[in-house]
């Protein structure tokens, strides 16, 4: 009895971490996925953690577990907002696209996040989630997670990144990475819709008679379409330049989390 009193408030921080970053994290924090499956999937995991890991922790019982839990709860949020947000830079483009083609007005209600998303981007993003899985992109945020006790052990100093801004501006510079990638994924349709607007000025300025509001909503669709068409076979090489980033991210969270130098 003893001993079980003794490891139930290390099983419960790992616990809390794992919940938590899959409360966060794509794929498991989907509304498609049960609410059971996840509370029963964190709960091996950390079974497996606590086994390899925590068996030699010792945690004091009294008023300083509270802490604990809330920089246990940080870690996993933070885990999984990251990878999060890296795919959600495709999605992010997907509405740059939108705004220029015309889809912007159209919508729809996205069911993995129950919020609304372009049209393009829910497309786009779908395509990454099942090129995700088909790589084992979730085997590695589950390994990503677990590796994490050995960068950011149950009693690191979590307070310290925080209060010093190392923490603060790792974030910022990843929200920043995040929309430069969006950029950069939806530059070569935007730049070309871009000169289709400029064709249809000078249409109208040369040739007055011509609707260009007619005229400029189904060209614009036609070359958007026409376009993602003929760049969706590089879209596999570019979601996996995109996995690779989102990857090293995480481990530069969690260098800075542990107080190491990360990554260049």
């Amino acid at each position: 009895m003893e001993s079980v009193l003794q490891s139930w408030p290390v099983f419960l921080l790992i616990f809390c971490r794992i919940t938590s970053f899959f409360v966060a994290a794509p794929v498991f924090s989907s509304r498609n996925v049960p609410n059971v499956f996840k509370i029963g999937m964190a709960f091996f995991v950390s079974l497996v953690v606590f086994s390899s890991q925590g068996t030699s922790v010792k945690v004091a019982g009294d008023l300083t577990i509270v802490l604990l839990i809330l920089q246990e709860v940080l870690v996993g949020l933070l885990l999984g907002y990251l990878a999060y947000l890296m795919l959600m830079a495709i999605q992010i483009a997907g509405s740059f696209l939108d705004l220029q083609i015309g889809f912007s007005i159209a919508n729809v209600i996205d069911p993995m996040t129950g919020s609304s998303a372009p049209l393009l981007g829910n497309f786009k993003y779908m395509i990454a989630l099942l090129l995700f899985l088909s790589m084992n992109g979730h085997h590695y945020l589950l390994d990503a997670i677990i590796s994490s006790y050995r960068w950011v052990p149950l009693q690191a100093d979590l307070y310290t990144p925080i209060t010093n801004g190392s923490l603060s501006g790792f974030v910022i510079q990843s929200v920043g990475q995040a929309f430069m990638l969006a950029f950069q994924m939806s530059a070569p349709i935007v730049t070309a819709l871009f000169l289709t607007d400029i064709g249809l000025a000078f249409l109208a300025r040369t040739a007055p008679q011509y609707n260009v509001f007619v005229i400029g909503v189904p060209l614009k669709i036609i070359i958007g379409l026409l376009l993602l068409v003929i760049l969706m076979p590089t879209l596999a090489a570019l979601f996996q330049s995109l996995f690779g980033i989102l990857f090293e991210s995480m481990r530069n969270l969690l260098s800075v989390l542990g107080n190491q130098s990360p990554a260049p």
